[in-house]
This record gives structure tokens, sequence and C-alpha cells, in this order.
């Protein structure tokens, strides 16, 4: 097997979970990591076992050359890093959203075009539930799909008392966007009920915010209609006091055959007497990144198409706006 090298763009709090996902996999050099702040660059390279850190990302694939780059740096960076690495001749998988908006995306996948492969690292769908919940549906368990409801709960930017909110400690400038909870967080969502129900279109949203300090929306209610005709309904609020800080989950499908109920960690059918599924969710947290990571190593060994490749994530990118140009608050 070839031994891949591969460079890490961004030191941030979710670079620790590429990383750990990279190290999980045979075959794989970590040959350097770059951030603007050196401190935080150098703590990941100790960390992991990284020999070379810098401060910019051209100056790190100038002096390295890797295979691929992984890019974990805020939204607005994206274009000009995924640029920078096609000029190069350098593969790229790039943190989600690839663009803050769907003509920039457009752009930018014209811009790139076929001269290096281009994954966005979207990993809902990697996560060990979401696929079990996919593969049962596919499997005929639940005859025709009819209708599927959402409830994603979390207190992740609205906390008791005076502690800092979980979202907004890892990720402050959250604080600011004036698009948040659809942009941030329902985006991973859309992109996993894209990869159970095939694609949908927003029929009606409305959002809200609950805590007053933030810019974005932290509350929404999404309806979209599958091309199979499965009508879905998103109920979403991330300023849910007593909830946990990491969202939530509940999604229950309704067929003509059975209902099945993704609460949390368990899967269960309703008329059936067997077994409920247990998932440790907080194992799955990782192996949804490592999934996402392994996803983009194997297809550049294999030459096989990316789950997420650039143009599959435009269709979330698409719909994640369509949801913000229903409620009347475009991108």
């Amino acid at each position: 097997m070839k031994t891949l090298k591969i460079a890490i763009a961004g030191a941030g709090a979710i670079s620790e979970f590429h990383l750990k996902g990279w190290r999980e996999q045979d075959g794989i050099e970590l040959c350097a990591i770059c951030d603007p702040d050196p401190k935080r660059a150098q703590a990941r390279a100790d960390e992991f076992g990284i020999r070379n850190v810098f401060a910019d990302t051209e100056t790190m694939l100038l002096k390295t050359r890797p295979d691929a780059v992984d890019i974990i740096t805020p939204v607005n960076t994206h274009a000009p890093l995924v640029r920078l690495c096609a000029d190069l001749g350098i593969d790229v998988m790039c943190q989600k959203p690839m663009t803050p908006t769907v003509p920039e995306a457009e752009a930018l996948i014209e811009y790139v075009g076929d001269r290096v492969r281009f994954m966005v690292h979207e990993n809902y769908r990697f996560r060990p539930h979401y696929a079990e919940v996919g593969n049962r549906i596919q499997n005929g368990e639940l005859g025709k799909v009819r209708h599927a409801r959402l409830t994603v709960r979390s207190s992740s930017v609205f906390d008791y008392g005076d502690k800092t909110p979980f979202l907004l400690g890892r990720q402050p400038y959250f604080g600011v966007f004036t698009h948040l909870l659809v942009f941030e967080v329902l985006i991973h969502h859309l992109d996993a009920l894209r990869s159970i129900f095939g694609e949908m279109t927003v029929v009606a949203a409305a959002l809200d915010r609950i805590n007053p300090v933030l810019n974005g929306e932290d509350a929404a209610v999404i309806t979209l209609r599958s091309e199979d005709g499965v009508l879905i309904v998103i109920d979403a609020n991330i300023s849910a006091l007593g909830y946990p800080p990491l969202p939530t989950d509940r999604l229950e499908v309704l067929g003509e055959a059975d209902t099945l109920v993704l609460d949390r960690e368990t899967i269960s059918l309703l008329s059936r007497n067997e077994p409920v599924t247990i998932h440790d969710l907080q194992a799955n947290y990782q192996a949804c990144f490592s999934g996402a990571v392994r996803e983009f190593a194997n297809g550049l060994r294999t030459g096989a198409p990316f789950a997420t490749d650039r143009l599959d994530n435009l269709k979330t990118l698409r719909l994640m706006s369509s949801v913000y140009e229903k409620a009347g608050n475009p991108l």
C-alpha cells in the first residue's frame, strides 16, 4: 500500500477529530500542519506526532508537497485554500460548508474542474446510527416510506447560569453569524436525510431566535418532500434548556409496513418484537469523522467516487440555501 502524505490546514477544536480519524487509517503519513496560531499548531503536532509545523498553508504545501490536504478552517477561507490546492495539483478534502453561498460553490467547482480530487467533509451520513436507518429502509423493512419527522434538540448556544454555551465556547465566531442553525448544524442533517430518502425540495420553512445575544437563528421548522413523495419535517432548537450541549436526534420514519424510530442511541421497529439496536453516541461522534476520512483515503487510492464529492455536496448546499429562501432570509 502506497503511503499517502497528508497535510492538515487548521488546528482548531474540530481538527482533533479529523486527526484521530487519520491516525486510524493504514498507510498514512501526517507530514505537516499549519495554523495562524503557532502555539495551537504546535500543540496538535505534538499530540499527533506531526514533525512539520507552519503558520500558513501555501508555505506548508510548497515545502512538503503532500498528496492531499485536509482543510479544517473557517468557511470564508475554504475557497481560496481549495483554489490553491488545485493550482498546485494537490487533492483536497474541505470542511463543510464548502462555501458561504451556492454561487461561490459553483464558481469554485468550475475553477477546480477535474484538475484534482475534491471531497467535502460532510460526515453525518457516516454516523453508524444514521447509516443503519438508511440500510434498514433500503432493505425494505418499512415497506414504502410515506412520512418522516426529525427532532433535533440541544443547549449548544444557550445554557444555564453564567456558563459559556458549548458551541460558542468551541467556535465563538458562530455568535456573529447571521445564518446559524441551518447553516452550521442542520446542513449535516439535510445531507444525512438526502442519503436516506434521496433528493428533496423545501416546501416551507420558519426560523426563530431564542437566545437574544445571537445574530442568527437557533430554532427552525422545515417541511420537505422527497422525489418519491416522502413528507419530511425537521423541528430543531439548539437553545433548548435542559438538553445536552451536543445535539440529540429523534427520527421517526413511517412506512406502509412498519414504523422505525431512532431515539438518541436506540433504533427500534414499533410493530415487531425484536431486539432494540443500541448505539454508543460518543463513539459514533468520532466514527463519523473517521468514516469521512476513510472515504477520502480510499477514494484517493482506488479512484472510486467520493460519497460527498463536490458535486454531491453542492446539492446539499443548494438545499440548505433553499431553506433560507423559503424562510425569507436568503444567504
